[in-house]
């Protein structure tokens, strides 16, 4: 028989205490988001269906997407107990400087529409953090004012080669005068990805007030009035805007992009110059003789080629073949600390994060981009604690393997 009792007041007391609580509505929601996906979810509900579909979606049927994401997942790590992990250290060089994280927040194009605070927020923010953050040719912030934004950040920039060759040239002496330190030259859009939501949604940029994205905003009524309040939605490195995104990558983008380029690229920038959007073992060598100090794998977030090379597989024999001439970057459906654990021990150098932090920017502008940097990088550390490693820098491939059988099953991080 249980036997009841009244309890004491001084029992009761450590029961009643309330939580700490926020006054703001938006740190609440963000301080109860637990992972990317809760701010993905946050994001979906914030903004308008076009916008939100725009970031979380990929070209085609989406399944280079989901194969990148199901391969991270795939991740079967080999724990070692009865280390003392009381202290992690997950400081590491990127492109000849330290980082606090192997982890850089990725180029994003039309940065602005997911939340006005745009381009500057996310610098700031990895600013704080102590980690890169490339801006887009793309972006939606001029190089020299990001920098503003975040004067002791560190600041890649993104180059797409136009078909006007003079205007790249004013961009890459642009980010060099401003101190940006490396240059990303991606090679996977010769054309436009079919991104399909886009064109279910008729999403144009700046987005047009349609009959259909009219009805949309009267259920995200702060979103529009932030647009339409604040200064215009425009590209700082366009001269000529308007239409669909992939219209615009195929009036401006040029097709005959060569090895010829990335040799020019080597002679006139003068830091470090990454090849982004390598999707196979001999490109990689290829850039690497022409004078890359680093290769970005990367599928560009399954935008472009559907059914593409998945990135987080090419890590190892990329780094068997080029290794030990240049660094090893990795992107491309990364949503967990884990899965930069994860890449770090196949091989890499560091990871790239696109979507994860712009669902917090969607979610609550630079607050959610501060919360999901935050959650990555304590995913990141409980990971390595619980794998028994103390340093980023011992992580090693016996640490943590794809495993053959997929995985499905991590359905909450898709």
């Amino acid at each position: 028989m249980v036997q009841r009792r009244i309890p004491r007041p001084s029992e009761l007391a450590p029961l009643l205490r309330p939580a700490p609580w926020i006054r703001d509505r938006d740190e609440r929601r963000l301080a109860r988001a637990a992972s990317i996906h809760d701010l993905r979810e946050l994001a979906r509900r914030r903004t308008p269906r076009a916008v939100f579909d725009y970031t979380d979606g990929a070209a085609e049927d989406e399944i280079g997407l989901r194969r990148a994401r199901d391969t991270w997942a795939s991740v079967e790590f080999t724990p070692s107990v009865l280390q003392d992990v009381s202290r992690v250290e997950t400081g590491r060089d990127i492109l000849g400087r330290r980082a606090s994280m192997p982890l850089a927040l990725a180029p994003t194009g039309f940065t602005r529409m997911m939340h006005t605070e745009g381009e500057r927020a996310v610098a700031a923010v990895a600013a704080e953090a102590g980690i890169p953050y490339a801006l887009s040719t793309m972006g939606t912030t001029t190089i020299e004012d990001m920098v503003a934004a975040a004067p002791d950040g560190r600041h890649w920039f993104q180059l797409y080669l136009w078909r006007d060759r003079e205007v790249a040239k004013d961009l890459v002496a642009r980010a060099a005068g401003a101190g940006y330190d490396s240059l990303l030259l991606t090679v996977d859009t010769p054309v436009g990805g079919n991104r399909r939501r886009d064109v279910h949604n008729g999403l144009t940029i700046p987005p047009a007030l349609s009959l259909r994205t009219f009805a949309d905003g009267a259920r995200h009524p702060r979103w529009w009035f932030d647009l339409v309040t604040t200064e215009p939605l425009t590209f700082a490195s366009l001269t000529t805007t308007g239409g669909t995104p992939f219209d615009m990558i195929n009036r401006v983008f040029d097709p005959a992009l060569t090895m010829d380029d990335v040799a020019w690229l080597r002679d006139v920038w003068p830091g470090k110059l990454v090849i982004k959007g390598i999707q196979t073992v001999e490109d990689a060598r290829r850039v690497v003789d022409a004078g890359a100090d680093a290769v970005l794998l990367s599928n560009h977030g399954g935008r472009q080629l559907d059914r593409a090379p998945v990135p987080a597989e090419l890590i190892e024999p990329v780094v068997q073949e080029v290794g030990d001439r240049a660094e090893v970057l990795v992107d491309t459906g990364i949503l967990h600390g884990g899965d930069v654990v994860a890449a770090v021990a196949l091989g890499a150098r560091a990871a790239l994060v696109g979507r994860a932090y712009l669902y917090g920017l969607m979610a609550g502008g630079r607050a959610g981009v501060a919360r999901s940097v935050q959650i990555l990088r304590a995913e990141m550390e409980r990971t390595m604690q619980l794998l028994g490693v103390t340093r980023v820098d011992d992580l090693r491939p016996h640490h943590a393997r794809l495993h053959p059988h997929g995985g499905r099953a991590a359905g909450a991080r898709t």
